[in-house]
């Protein structure tokens, strides 16, 4: 019979519990990451902060032939630093430095507040109409057309290939870098240009129809996520329950069986963020060069970006190590329980086995007491029944000796 319940506690944890924890341990470490503002909202923030010195990092350095080794890539850059046209310039007099440290920083700002609780949710619009303004200014033009003066004359093939990009359009190919006829470089820019702008929406609603939450959005989710432990937890209970002899064993076999889905799980964590981030190294080295000046600048621009990927998987991850982490100590405490359980159990055996003989001895001790006694008494009452040395002169010698003179004078009044 114990045989058969331990089966189907086995089981019952096996195909139930150990994958239903494990699942739920993933979830609840990956809600927990992507709900927090830390991801949603910080993160985002601090990139908006980073980007124009990384964008005039990444000008820079794209002028040097030791990091870009093609002409053509380098030979953009170049004219661009000629004509005095860089990226921190270009941002702060389009304004769209401005937008993106006011209007979307102070979006994502609102976007945290609400997810702390701190703020009542409201609708937070956040327009992109002030950006496709600026990206379709006549600026751009001026800036465009300055970074083309100062490139060479095309040749033939450089004409030639100008002229197939107004016609045809403009792929994947990159723009060679020579002067064509600056109408048509114009028009060829432009139309890109408003291709790539109308593509984006107007707006962005956030917390549209959302009600007060109290104690904040990311708060209430992680709470509500951390509700799914009851479901592996019952089923783990139910099987150690089967399986139990002795609250002992009860507890040991509840530890095991967490422990058996959690360690497994802050491994795989463990594996999958380091991985994550051995991989991120080579990210740059996994497109295949060309003589294209995009292959190139996607190059450099990985390589000073890489500490936003690198950032992301560390907020994905780290929950979810914390979490696994955090059920392995669980598991492990009430493995330890069923060994102090253990051992309380056999000491109470033991006080019972001392504290319970007490009386049956004592019961004993009584008796023997009670013989001793007995034998005592015995011995008094055999010595009083002995004759005892009488002493001249004494009543009881007196008492003796006048019987015997009493009938020593009866036989001489009969003579």
């Amino acid at each position: 019979m114990t045989a058969a319940r331990k089966i189907i506690a086995l089981l019952i944890i096996i195909f139930f519990g150990i994958p239903i924890l494990f699942g739920v341990i993933w979830f609840v470490g990956l809600t927990k990451a992507t709900v927090s503002p830390e991801f949603l909202t910080d993160l985002p923030r601090e990139i908006i902060e980073n980007i124009p010195d990384m964008a005039e990092e990444i000008f820079m350095e794209a002028q040097s032939e030791r990091v870009i080794t093609d002409e053509n890539t380098r030979a953009w850059f170049q004219a661009a630093a000629e004509a005095g046209v860089t990226p921190i310039r270009v941002m702060e007099e389009t304004g769209l430095q401005d937008w993106l440290r006011n209007e979307l920083s102070e979006s994502l700002y609102e976007t945290g507040e609400v997810l702390r609780g701190k703020r009542r949710p409201k609708t937070i619009i956040l327009d992109l109409r002030p950006l496709k303004e600026i990206l379709l200014r006549d600026d751009i033009d001026r800036y465009v057309m300055r970074i083309l003066e100062h490139l060479p004359p095309c040749n033939e093939e450089g004409i030639q290939t100008w002229m197939e990009i107004a016609e045809e359009g403009w792929g994947d190919e990159g723009l060679p870098a020579c002067r064509p006829d600056l109408d048509i470089a114009r028009e060829v820019l432009k139309y890109k240009r408003i291709e790539a702008v109308s593509e984006m929406e107007e707006e962005i609603e956030i917390f549209e129809d959302v009600r007060f939450i109290p104690f904040g959005i990311s708060r209430v989710i992680t709470w509500l996520s951390y509700s799914l432990f009851l479901i592996p937890a019952f089923f783990i209970f139910i099987g150690a329950l089967i399986a139990a002899t002795s609250p002992a064993s009860f507890f040991r076999w509840t530890g095991v069986s967490i422990l058996v889905a959690a360690i497994p799980a802050l491994l795989l964590s463990l594996f999958v963020r380091s991985v994550s981030l051995w991989a991120l190294n080579f990210v740059p080295y996994s497109y295949s060069y060309s003589d294209t000046w995009s292959a190139a600048l996607t190059d450099l621009v990985l390589e000073k970006t890489s500490w936003i990927p690198v950032m992301i998987v560390e907020h994905l991850f780290s929950p979810v190590v914390a979490v696994s982490g955090i059920v392995c100590i669980t598991g492990l405490l009430i493995f330890v329980i069923s060994f102090m359980v253990r051992d309380r159990i056999q000491i109470r055996v033991v006080e019972r086995q001392i504290v319970a003989p007490a009386p049956k001895a004592a019961e004993k001790l009584v008796e023997s007491e009670e013989k001793t006694d007995e034998k005592k008494t015995a011995q008094k009452e055999d010595t009083d029944k002995e004759p005892k040395e009488l002493k001249p002169g004494s009543p009881e010698f007196e008492k003796t000796i006048e019987p015997e003179i009493e009938s020593e004078e009866s036989d001489k009044k009969e003579e």
